[in-house]
């Protein structure tokens, strides 16, 4: 095998199997049978490294670019929740129902014809960065529950996955929308695992 290709499989293995799940309530089982999901998107009480808060973050980040550009802070801002609907939901909506095997199951927002919602809250996210010659993977970590459209109480299954971490985008993710994305990718595939595998 080609040593280039060999590191690379290597590295993407490693990415996959650095995450972590947790079942803190219910049971896979409990979705045997559902083949599609209402997605509903939460990135409430959101928790960056060094900051005590999303607002801190954001200011710190404002203000550093509108010193260099003034203007660029808001842009940045716009687009750091504008992202979310632009590259993270799409990412992981696509990954999850082009892996999930013969489109048995199905997720996506606002889909009518779902029973149940799978509520993905984002409790943790690392941006990333690429400077050119360094660079450094984004993380995020996620609580999945899924329930009943009728009843947000009874939960059927909740799972914590943390130290999910992008792949890297083949180096070229200069973009911090993109990098977290990647996240997503791959926090979508490791959900059709553990769903097809406790389920089939």
């Amino acid at each position: 095998m080609n040593k280039l290709l060999f590191f690379a499989l290597l590295f993407s293995t490693s990415i996959m199997f650095s995450q972590k799940e947790k079942v803190t309530k219910g049971d896979w089982s409990n979705l045997k049978g559902i083949t599609e999901y209402d997605l509903v998107f939460d990135y409430s009480d959101l928790e960056i490294p060094k900051y005590d808060s999303e607002e801190d973050f954001l200011d710190d980040k404002m203000a550093k670019r509108n010193d260099k550009e003034p203007g660029s802070g808001e842009a940045f801002k716009k687009s750091w929740f504008s992202d979310r609907e632009e590259f993270y939901e799409p990412r992981f909506i696509e990954t999850f129902n082009d892996k999930y095997k013969d489109g048995l199951v199905r997720v996506d927002r606002d889909l009518g014809s779902a029973e149940y919602t799978m509520k993905i809250h984002t409790t943790f996210m690392y941006p990333g960065y690429n400077v050119g010659v360094v660079r450094h993977n984004s993380k995020i970590e996620v609580t999945l529950t899924v329930y009943k459209n009728d009843s947000p109480e009874d939960i059927l299954i909740s799972v914590d996955y943390t130290k999910v971490e992008g792949a890297g985008g083949g180096g070229y993710d200069f973009n911090s929308g993109q990098r977290i994305a990647d996240a997503y990718i791959i926090f979508a595939r490791a959900l059709v695992k553990d769903m097809y595998k406790n389920n089939k």
